[in-house]
């Protein structure tokens, strides 16, 4: 999928999706809709990506893709949540609150049993064996220091600014991601009220 990019952020490994232009496609399994925020290697599908961050919207009650070898994390956005429920039934894990966490293995056969209508979740996937991760919360103004292969800074609520070192400061709406290619001990600055979702991806050998 092509991204939709802020050319004025388009340098110095820096650059802007915009969430109000982000394409709905179908899930591996057809029973939801994601929105692809960024993937590695680039123009990679469902079958061949290294890691992949997108914003799933769930309709209705129903199962989760599977994904042999990769690990999922999911976040909730917007909605009352869901329960993750197993092939016997046993809860997983359960999300009902903003921005709650669950984190489990894509070839786990899970259902997610909604709790009171559609929900909306930042999904993020990787190959267990060439990535890690970790995902952290934002909230509001705040310094922090980037090293990964690449952060992916989506804007969950509100609005904020992003001043990186060396480059001028840039707006983030509800939606919009910055991405930052291979920053090393990269200073980073937040300024605003809203909150943001922090993905530090680093590939390795197997």
């Amino acid at each position: 999928m092509a991204h939709v990019i802020d050319e004025r952020a388009a340098y110095a490994g820096l650059r802007v999706t915009r969430g109000a232009q982000l394409h709905a496609t179908p899930w591996k399994n057809g029973g939801g809709m994601t929105r692809e925020l960024a993937v590695h290697p680039p123009g990679a599908g469902f079958d061949d990506f290294i890691w992949r961050v997108s914003v799933a919207d769930i309709e209705q009650s129903g199962p989760f893709s599977r994904f042999a070898g990769v690990d999922r994390t999911l976040v909730l956005l917007a909605g009352a949540g869901m329960h993750l429920v197993d092939g016997r039934g046993v809860a997983h894990a359960t999300l009902d609150e903003p921005f709650a966490f669950a984190r489990f293995p894509g070839e786990l056969a899970l259902t997610a049993d909604l709790i009171d209508g559609p929900t909306r979740d930042l999904n993020v996937m990787l190959r267990r064996d060439s990535v890690r991760s970790t995902s952290e919360l934002w909230q509001g103004a705040g310094a922090h220091v980037l090293d990964a292969d690449a952060v992916v800074i989506f804007c969950a609520r509100g609005t904020l600014e992003v001043t990186i070192a060396g480059v001028e400061p840039m707006r983030l709406d509800a939606m919009d991601a910055l991405h930052i290619d291979a920053p090393s001990r990269l200073p980073c600055v937040m300024a605003g009220r809203g909150t943001a979702i922090a993905v530090g991806l680093c590939c390795f050998e197997p």
